[in-house]
């Protein structure tokens, strides 16, 4: 009988422990109290938070795969913020290189940072990590910070002109009237010396009778007995012939006239060089005055090209500097020009400088009046640049993404200086030898400013969270982390409402 009653209470106690259990067990599922035991609300893709489903998988705009929100608001990884471990330790400027210990990169003496195992560490926020297979499929390509010198380079548009010191104007020095024409049309080539007309003038021939009786009174005081009679006679022909002389004779014209005792009607007038016709105002049977301009004569074997330079890049521009010149008509033929001469003044309207430059033009190419492209190229002193097409110009801020290693892509604010080339010059916020991303830029962008969003949405969620959890939380690992748990505290959100989750990313993202 004592055994019976042993029995039954030994069952008894059994009972109501395994009750007990069973009900415990229950009690815990549905506080979620226990670590091991973390209440899944839903997944969202972590390109686009905005996406949700309430099961596991891939997302069908980007394919990448839904990551969990837990009730709590912590991570998806258990990792505690106190216990995180090291994988190794790298150079920033150097992923490649990695140690098992802290130091120093013994060839660039840059400190090492460490990686951890949670794929958090010191970097910035905006921080991203893409795989290699996503850098693949987006077409992510690198290049290098470089501390160079190089050549600056500008074009200017410039307009050929006549050589000012290459153009000879033909008049007379006396009056008369036109008999003959040789050049007879605009344009046409002349070489010096070459006739151009002939002119009647009575005070020109009324001068070679002064001179032929100058001739023949030497010849008469050269037998006269009179002291100082023939140096009178040299005297008196020597001025006759120098008159000839200013009146544009030449010296073959004055040799005839002595040679013959003959005046010359109709005196030549030659070409004074060798060029283009670009004017004419001699016409048979004219009369003319010192005051008429016959011809304009132009050489053009030398051209000059009047460029304009805009203001900010006046100072580049040297005397005697070399430029390239390419004709608008023919851009594959190249010319070689030289700075002769720099205005002093700006165009008041196209906000310009005048530059003159010299060019020879022995097949006359170069013609007035025609346009042409010159190119100034100016050698830099040593900068440190990047690839053109790594920065993300916003306008208000220029942007690089820099290669931490592992696939991490840290996004940094540049001041950029000029453009060498393809190459564009960093003043600050970059170090020679740094990787960039150089394609990709704005897909890379955007992932940045999601995660950022996301960060942010994060720690609001994390300071709201009630329990334990929000002791056992990593500290933030950032300013803005700190500002928006402060915040989150001071609030006391109650957990697990979508609806607040919703709201608070929208408050985030205005």
């Amino acid at each position: 009988m004592k055994r019976f009653g042993l029995f039954v209470i030994v069952v008894v106690l059994v009972a109501v422990g395994f009750g007990g259990g069973v009900l415990y067990m229950s009690r815990t599922s549905q506080d979620g109290s226990k670590k091991g035991e973390r209440k899944v609300l839903y997944w969202i893709d972590p390109m686009h938070p905005a996406y949700k489903s309430d099961k596991p998988g891939i997302a069908p705009d980007c394919g990448m795969k839904l990551e969990p929100v837990y009730e709590d608001g912590g991570p998806a990884t258990q990792a505690a913020a106190g216990d995180r471990t090291i994988l190794h330790y790298r150079d920033p400027q150097s992923p490649e290189y990695k140690s098992d210990k802290p130091g120093l990169n013994p060839e660039t003496g840059n400190e090492l940072e460490p990686v951890y195992a949670d794929g958090a560490s010191t970097l910035p926020m905006g921080t991203i990590q893409i795989s290699p297979e996503k850098q693949q499929l987006i077409g992510v390509r690198y290049g290098v910070v470089e501390s160079s010198s190089g050549t600056h380079t500008f074009r200017a548009v410039g307009k050929v002109a006549y050589d000012e010191t290459r153009i000879a104007r033909v008049h007379t020095k006396v009056e008369g009237w036109i008999d003959r024409v040789f050049v007879d049309f605009t344009g046409d080539v002349v070489k010096k010396g070459q006739p151009m007309l002939t002119l009647y003038s009575p005070e020109l021939l009324a001068t070679q009778q002064e001179f032929i009786l100058a001739q023949r009174g030497r010849e008469i005081m050269k037998s006269s007995t009179l002291k100082g009679a023939s140096e009178q006679g040299e005297s008196l022909l020597a001025a006759a012939r120098k008159r000839l002389e200013l009146w544009d004779l030449t010296e073959d014209q004055i040799n005839e006239l002595a040679r013959t005792r003959k005046p010359i009607t109709n005196i030549t007038i030659e070409a004074p060089v060798t060029g283009y016709v670009t004017a004419r105002n001699a016409f048979p049977k004219q009369r003319i005055n010192p005051d008429t301009e016959l011809y304009t004569v132009v050489d053009l074997s030398k051209v000059w090209i009047m460029a304009d330079v805009f203001e900010n890049e006046a100072s580049m521009v040297k005397l005697g500097q070399a430029v390239t010149v390419r004709p608008s008509y023919t851009p594959s033929k190249v010319f070689t020009a030289r700075v002769s001469y720099i205005q002093p003044q700006v165009d008041a309207m196209t906000r310009t400088l005048k530059v003159r430059l010299e060019a020879d033009n022995p097949n006359l190419e170069l013609k007035p009046d025609m346009f042409a492209d010159v190119t100034f190229s100016v050698p830099m002193p040593r900068k440190v640049t990047v690839p053109a097409e790594a920065v993300l110009d916003a306008g208000i801020r220029q942007t690089v993404f820099v290669d931490r290693g592992n696939g991490y892509l840290e996004p940094r604010q540049v001041q950029t200086g000029e453009r060498v080339g393809d190459r564009v010059e960093v003043v600050s916020g970059l170090k020679a030898g740094e990787r960039v991303a150089t394609s990709g830029n704005f897909l890379i962008d955007s992932e940045s400013q999601l995660k950022s969003a996301a960060a942010g949405m994060g720690a609001h969620q994390h300071g709201g969270s009630g329990g334990g959890g929000s002791q056992n939380a990593p500290a933030p690992d950032s300013p803005a982390h700190a500002e928006h748990g402060a915040q989150t505290d001071r609030s006391k959100p109650s957990p697990a409402q979508p609806a607040q989750h919703s709201s608070g990313h929208e408050g985030h993202k205005q």
